[in-house]
């Protein structure tokens, strides 16, 4: 009998314990390099044992970590995440990118274990997958396709989980967690009240009916609603998911739930509770903080301390600038550069790059505007003026093509070593990042050590995520702000992310390392808050 009173007592406490610290403990799954060193806590907990047991093995197991040499140990928690996510290797590319490029940040830690920490935050808090079934009609009739939705809620250390839904051909569950670890920093670098995550499904919106979209949009929804809420998870749109899928989403919502909660989605229409400028703004915010790092280079790089505050505030007129893509971001990057007075000479899509020498005009861009948003065409259909040429089948960056600044705008790796290559054979001296994680990890280390200014996705797109926090903001307060005020608003954010990414490499003796701050910057936040909260220790 007192045998199995303890058994019981013993049971109750590791069940409180566990409760209590679940959310870390699931992370803290911590895996070295070394087979013989391998630990999991919660395979290793025992019921039967004294609760103390697996506290010492914990222990041991973080100590262990601060032996060896810096390299060792991130090698030793990347082998870890690995082992816990086989063949997730867009996931691992975007991990990979983070932990090494804080290796400054690890080596002065000191009595702050951020590796241990990294180990944490790089874990998903949450992976939600779901059926989603829905039907294409065709000349034979109707056709039911079923496939998996995800929604990865990775980490709501700074607020509600924040980040797209994604409807494209290559959606995969790593996919979506690389997209959701990027968010984690992005968000944290806007200093918004947001936490990261993503989600989709594989489907292609090129070529299907506006019933077939909706009917996609609905069964999507039915499978997401019970995860989501304005306090809880409010996803916006991504690839393939713009205001058209949004509103249909929103649409179905609203019928499962049976009210109307404004705050659950963002990228809605203005017409029912979205923001101005929402479509504009991931394009917008990546030509204002390239605008900051270009001031703050020219005063950097060329100009003497007293001459400084004379410098042109436009550094964008005369620039030729390498644009890939045609969607959202490349559409309103392109209108901005074009604003200021730079030259757009390419955009791109899956069949193929059109280029223009000496840039596109303004009637052009609205060809485009119109071709992509309203016939939802391929670049092949654009007319051919002087100096423009359509490359079938090839891309922005393998054609060679000469530029000052490049900016990314399509999809993830699309810019290889090869590509890296052509650019700086080309005199690109500037790349900042409108797509999310657009370059390899090999071409990231390469272009560094050619061109003056690298600005990684994590801060160079954030003005999308941004300014749906400010759609949340009005939705919360019942207010519609003007464009103008939303403008202000986004300019100001992105002005603040380059400030704060450079400080940072500054702090580090890092200069113009603007990956390196960053992710810093992104990581050192969510650390103070996990630690405010306990999430680091028992």
């Amino acid at each position: 009998m007192r045998g199995t009173l303890m058994f019981t007592v013993r049971t109750i406490r590791t069940s409180l314990f566990l409760a209590r610290n679940s959310l870390p403990l699931v992370q803290f799954s911590v895996s070295n390099s070394r087979p013989s060193s391998n630990f999991n806590l919660i395979n290793k907990i025992d019921p039967r044992e004294p609760l103390s047991k697996p506290i010492v093995r914990y222990t041991h197991s973080l100590a262990a970590m601060t032996k060896g040499s810096i390299d060792d140990r991130i090698e030793g928690v990347l082998n870890g995440l690995k082992g816990r996510h086989p063949g997730q290797n867009e996931f691992m590319q975007a991990v990979e990118e983070v932990l090494v490029s804080l290796k400054p940040l690890f080596e002065k830690q000191g009595d702050d274990d951020y590796l241990g920490a990294f180990n944490v935050i790089a874990e998903p808090e949450r992976v939600i997958k779901f059926r989603v079934q829905y039907p294409t009609f065709g000349a034979d009739g109707a056709e039911l396709h079923t496939t998996t939705g995800y929604r990865v809620q990775f980490n709501s250390a700074l607020g509600p989980y924040k980040g797209g839904l994604r409807f494209h051909p290559s959606v995969s569950e790593s996919i979506i967690k690389f997209l959701g670890f990027e968010q984690i920093f992005k968000n944290a670098l806007t200093n918004l009240p947001i936490g990261g995550g993503k989600g989709g499904c594989v489907f292609d919106p090129k070529g299907k009916s506006d019933s077939e979209v909706r009917m996609l949009c609905e069964h999507f929804m039915k499978g997401l609603y019970r995860h989501i809420g304005p306090d809880l998870d409010v996803p916006a749109g991504d690839i393939g998911v713009g205001g058209r899928e949004i509103g249909y989403m929103y649409g179905e919502y609203v019928r499962l739930k049976g009210q109307p909660d404004m705050g659950v989605l963002t990228g809605k229409s203005t017409d029912f509770g979205g923001s101005k400028l929402r479509p504009e703004a991931t394009g917008y915010g990546l030509v204002y903080i390239t605008l900051e790092a270009l001031k703050k280079y020219n005063h950097y790089r060329y100009l003497p301390e007293t001459k400084r505050a004379g410098i042109a505030v436009n550094c964008f007129r005369g620039l030729k600038v390498l644009i890939s893509g045609s969607g959202n971001v490349a559409q309103f990057a392109a209108e901005k550069v074009m604003e200021l007075g730079g030259y757009v000479c390419s955009f791109s899509d899956s069949t193929g790059t059109l280029t223009s020498a000496d840039g596109f005009t303004k009637e052009q861009l609205k060809e485009l505007f119109h071709l992509k948003n309203v016939k939802r065409g391929r670049l092949s259909a654009m007319t051919l003026g002087d100096g423009m040429n359509y490359y079938a089948g090839k891309s922005v960056w393998s054609i060679g093509l000469k530029c000052d600044v490049a900016l990314p705008c399509a999809t993830q790796n699309e810019i290889n070593l090869e590509g890296a290559k052509n650019l700086a054979a080309g005199g690109c001296w500037c790349v900042a990042e409108g797509a999310n994680m657009p370059t390899t990890n090999e071409a990231v280390d390469y272009l560094k050590t050619k061109v003056d200014i690298y600005i990684p996705a994590k801060a160079a797109n954030a003005g999308g995520v941004a300014t749906s926090a400010l759609e949340m903001a009005q939705n919360s307060a019942r207010l519609f702000w003007t464009s103008e005020e939303v403008d202000e608003k986004l300019n100001g954010i992105m002005t603040n992310i380059f400030a704060t990414a450079y400080k940072t490499a500054q702090d580090f003796d890092r200069p113009w390392d603007l990956q390196f701050g960053a992710n810093a910057a992104g990581f050192l936040k969510v650390y103070k808050a996990y630690k405010a909260m306990g999430y680091l220790k028992f």
